[in-house]
């Protein structure tokens, strides 16, 4: 635990020494606003509530995340530093959940910060409250299992750029399995049982259950499962790196 409680201190210092993060969130909570208040119609709807906001977070997140991930492991390989960290007392997966938790954290600030959207909302009518909390939390899940694809991805390569890429590529993926479109495209081609699998792994899907104010166990264990398995996966990924 204290190996963990290192890596976590040194990766949230790590994300404050420049000024990156403070563009990656700026630039997020201005396409938040762009997206909820003229993009999702937010005005014409006459509707006090979040939903054109949360339409829009999937894909929000699907470029902030990598941006978030991109760095975690790739810029250790780079800047000669990584075989260091694993000679320290602690796991592959102690480390590889330290980023995790750092880049975590950053994400839910990110999301903490449209806080202004929310009351907002409240201001202008009478929300359901509930509901939105229940989408917050499935924003979370989403950022979170993204988050780990692309943490585990980031160790992969020493390439910063192709670390995003490849998360970005894969957590679309994920994404698009699920989208109305992909699944009526596939339907002719594939057998039915092969695209309602796609749709169960889609993160899109989960995360439009839990933002209708329905959060189901099904859904939060699905991101949970899915988060595990990619901090694993990259955990063992180090631990190959390590023994070679």
């Amino acid at each position: 635990m204290s190996g963990l409680r290192a890596v976590l201190g040194r990766e949230l210092y790590a994300y404050w020494a420049t000024p990156v993060a403070w563009l990656f969130l700026i630039v997020f909570l201005l396409l938040a606003g762009v997206c909820t208040f003229f993009l999702g119609d937010f005005f014409p709807r006459g509707q006090a509530d979040l939903t054109a906001f949360f339409d829009f977070v999937p894909w929000l997140l699907l470029v902030l995340v990598p941006a978030a991930s991109m760095r975690l492991w790739a810029e250790e390989r780079r800047g000669g530093t990584f075989e260091l960290l694993l000679t320290l007392p602690l796991t592959p997966l102690a480390a590889m959940l330290g980023k995790f938790l750092a880049a975590w954290l950053f994400v839910a600030l990110a999301l903490m910060l449209t806080f202004p959207l929310w009351l907002t909302v409240n201001y202008l009518g009478h929300p359901d409250n509930g509901a939105i909390l229940a989408a917050y939390l499935g924003s979370m899940l989403l950022g979170g299992a993204l988050l780990a694809v692309g943490t585990c991805l980031s160790a992969a390569t020493r390439n910063q750029v192709v670390a995003f890429m490849l998360s970005l590529v894969v957590g679309l993926a994920y994404l698009l399995s699920g989208a109305p479109q992909v699944q009526d495209a596939l339907a002719p081609l594939l057998p039915p049982g092969v695209v309602q699998a796609l749709f169960e792994f889609s993160m899109l899907a989960h995360f439009q259950h839990i933002a209708r104010g329905v959060l189901d166990l099904g859904d939060v264990l699905f991101f949970v499962v899915t988060i595990a398995v990619w901090l694993c996966a990259g955990a063992l990924l180090l631990k190959h790196v390590e023994a070679d």
